[in-house]
């Protein structure tokens, strides 16, 4: 009886730990957004460093809109664009998206930044649906070709910022509070070239 009794427990104790960190990922990000892109993002300490000043080349993409318009990336050139990968079964992407929500509106006077949220299922029906429910003002698309792999990794939210040249200045793998009066200023100093 003894015996059967450290069995339980010892299972319960892995059951435990495996919750626990399987937690710990999805509040940080969600894995496997099912592509086959495999770079890893630098770390980020906090919103004050959520905007370095190292630039990378960025490949040509396209995204589709709700009314099937295809956007061409090179098209942004001469605007910061601010492009978040997420999906509505995502808990960290659906956290951050009310700050990211606020960010927008607080730059939406200002023509040289622009938003894409970008729907890594390609459901733009669904995405809509759920913008509409939560009351989100943010400009939906979806990937019109493959993704890749400087832009997104494995995990989901991913946020890429490019700079007016269209060459990646960060990319963030994971949830943030893009409300933060740093992020807004360091878009904006991006935007003015400063």
């Amino acid at each position: 009886m003894k015996q059967n009794t450290m069995n339980i427990r010892y299972n319960k104790g892995i059951i435990f730990f495996g919750l626990a960190a399987l937690s710990t990922s999805l509040f940080f990000g969600c894995g496997n957004t099912g592509t086959k892109n495999e770079a890893k993002a630098e770390k980020v300490e906090g919103p004050a460093e959520a905007i370095a000043d190292t630039a990378t080349t960025t490949q040509e993409l396209s995204f589709k809109d709700k009314e099937g318009k295809v956007l061409q990336l090179s098209t942004l050139k001469g605007k910061v664009v601010f492009i978040n990968f997420w999906a509505t079964w995502c808990p960290p992407c659906i956290h951050e998206l009310p700050s990211i929500d606020q960010l927008r509106q607080s730059l939406k006077d200002n023509k040289d930044i622009v938003f894409l949220m970008v729907d890594v299922d390609g459901d733009m029906e669904k995405s809509s649906a759920f913008m509409a429910e939560n009351k989100y003002d943010l400009p939906l698309y979806i990937a019109a070709g493959e993704i890749p792999a400087e832009f997104l990794g494995q995990s989901i939210p991913t946020t890429v910022i490019l700079d007016k040249a269209g060459k990646i200045v960060e990319r963030l793998e994971g949830s943030r509070d893009y409300g933060a009066p740093e992020i807004k200023k360091a878009l904006e100093d991006i935007a003015s070239g400063s």
